[in-house]
């Protein structure tokens, strides 16, 4: 026979896998064609020059070269200002 009774259980103890999203190169280092620059859910950054995209809104690098990223500030229809990161890859010429 136990000595002390039961106690209760919790129904709360799961938690979900990381997904391990986020930027992968800074701004300045230099990466190989392929190479994954940001792991994201929607676009949080845009690709610019050099940089392709997922179907799950992965970028990378089309070219060899430099990660630089950039804001671009865009006007909405009702004239609020919103700040879109774009991520380019500049190749040595």
């Amino acid at each position: 026979m136990a000595h002390v009774k039961a106690g209760g259980t919790s129904r709360n103890n799961r938690d979900s896998q990381s997904k391990r999203r986020g930027v992968k190169r800074f701004g300045g280092q230099t990466i190989e064609s392929g190479t994954i620059i940001v792991r994201q859910k929607g676009n949080k950054y845009f690709p610019g020059e050099n940089v392709g995209q997922g179907k799950d809104f992965t970028l990378f690098a089309l070219k060899k070269g430099v990660v630089k990223f950039t804001e671009k500030k865009l006007h909405k229809y009702d004239n609020r200002v919103y700040k879109d990161t774009i991520v380019h890859i500049v190749t040595a010429k």
